[in-house]
């Protein structure tokens, strides 16, 4: 009997290291898989890898706060109560980032020497943030709304710095549209991760999705200043414009008169920009609008959190397909790209004004993902191969500012627009026409041209 029970726990104890050593080791594979993914194409030497994996982290983060907001803010009420909580959330958060977005990008050009340290205040703000939220977001108290403020704008703040931070980083022999096409599918991949997991700690309570965002974001900060010091550098860098008031310094080839703004380098940044901005807009309403309009209205007899699945489901899918067409097509025609994902995302948009139901609103969803992917990699590659050297890095922050401004916009429109489905996809349809009618013939009169020089594809 002694020796029964003496042996008794040999067995079971081998079993635990035995299950500890292929848990162990199955982490470790992942693990180099993921390294060696994130480093190919010389991404590990240039420090390409180091920003891959900080996005992802960033975005798991993000999604996190999303899905502590989602579930206390939006589900958590009864369907009349949601909107006005929504509501209020949206126009104390959204409303006075309207205000700061334009200008973010020019306040972020004065850390040209301090990007590493920028990015990790964006981290860590968010971390203080969210450990604060978690005190109130099981009532959604009034506290909640301008911690969530903070949120939103620290996470822009980051969006600004890491597109100003990609050229700095870019690998030999890669296009920014490769490399910010694998930047960005790091990000949804980390979010496909987070989202279950962040529903999960929901059950044990409110506030853990927040503590997990905490501990995401301590770690984002630590591996933004693990970045390659050459990131804080503007050696050779000058502060694009918007406009072309100002006489400009002439380039380094020595051509005088061009100036380092996006007017100065050709019309087809500019229209590329305005493209963009309007599917750009059309993401921000259809986010907003549908949040609401299924939430009390779901479509194809589904539940709301059933509706918003296939919405949230169809955009996540074409967003990852947009961008993994775009590394595909290597920026090859990026205005006659930018042209034709208008003409698709309004032909979709006008079918779902006229029928919509399930099958319209999942397609303009994904259209909608899938086009915004595109046009924003068409618009990387005209920026990197009609805007100067000096004034890149800047062009591109700015660039974004803009775009995540007209972002608000149409989410501020989804907002205050009444519940109704067609009515809905029609001012969607809108929007996209009128970002077409406004930049599609200055696109294709520089497609015609063949831009300023030969679009750099390898």
């Amino acid at each position: 009997m002694a020796r029964t029970v003496t042996a008794g726990p040999g067995p079971a104890r081998r079993a635990g290291r035995a299950l500890a050593s292929g848990v162990g080791r199955s982490a470790g594979a992942l693990r180099r898989r993921i390294r060696r993914t994130t480093h190919a194409g010389g991404a590990g030497e240039s420090g390409l890898a180091k920003l891959i994996e900080l996005h992802a982290v960033n975005s798991a983060g993000d999604m996190l706060i999303t899905v502590a907001l989602a579930s206390t803010v939006f589900f958590s009420v009864p369907s009349g109560q949601a909107r006005d909580r929504v509501g209020l959330y949206l126009l104390i958060t959204m409303a006075p980032f309207a205000l700061l977005a334009p200008v973010v990008g020019p306040l972020l050009d004065r850390f040209q020497h301090g990007r590493r340290a920028s990015m990790a205040v964006s981290m860590m703000a968010r971390a203080v943030l969210a450990w604060t939220m978690a005190g109130t977001v099981a009532t959604a108290g009034l506290g909640l709304y301008p911690a969530a403020l903070g949120v939103l704008v620290a996470s822009k703040a980051y969006g600004v710095l890491r597109s100003a931070v990609v050229p700095r980083l870019l690998p030999d022999r890669t296009t920014l549209v490769k490399a910010n096409s694998r930047v960005t599918l790091s990000g949804l991949l980390a979010t496909a991760v987070a989202a279950p997991l962040g529903a999960g700690l929901h059950q044990l309570g409110a506030q853990w999705p927040l503590y997990g965002a905490f501990v995401i974001y301590v770690c984002g900060a630590l591996m933004c200043m693990a970045l390659p010091s050459k990131v804080d550098s503007a050696r050779g860098e000058a502060k694009a414009r918007l406009t072309a008031d100002e006489e400009a310094p002439p380039e380094p080839t020595g051509i005088p008169g061009r100036p380092p703004g996006l007017l100065g380098v050709g019309s087809s940044v500019l229209h590329a920009l305005q493209g963009n901005c309007g599917l750009r807009a059309l993401s921000g309403f259809l986010t907003m609008f549908l949040a609401f309009m299924l939430r009390e209205h779901p479509v194809g007899g589904l539940s709301p959190e059933l509706s918003l699945g296939v919405v949230a489901v169809g955009a996540g899918v074409g967003n990852a397909l947009g961008t993994a067409l775009g590394a595909w097509l290597k920026a090859r025609g990026p205005e006659v790209i930018i042209t034709t994902v208008l003409i698709i995302a309004l032909s979709v948009a006008v079918v779902a004004a006229s029928w919509f139901g399930v099958l319209t609103v999942a397609a303009v969803a994904a259209t909608a993902g899938i086009s915004q992917a595109l046009a924003k990699l068409s618009l990387d590659a005209l920026i990197q191969r009609d805007v100067p050297e000096t004034v890149r890095t800047s062009a591109f922050a700015r660039s974004e500012t803009v775009l995540q401004l007209a972002w608000v916009v149409g989410g501020g429109l989804g907002i205050i627009l009444p519940l109704n489905g067609s009515l809905g996809m029609a001012v969607a349809a809108c929007l996209v026409l009128v970002a077409f009618l406004v930049s599609v013939r200055g696109l294709l009169g520089s497609a015609r041209r063949g831009g300023t020089t030969a679009a750099r594809v390898a």
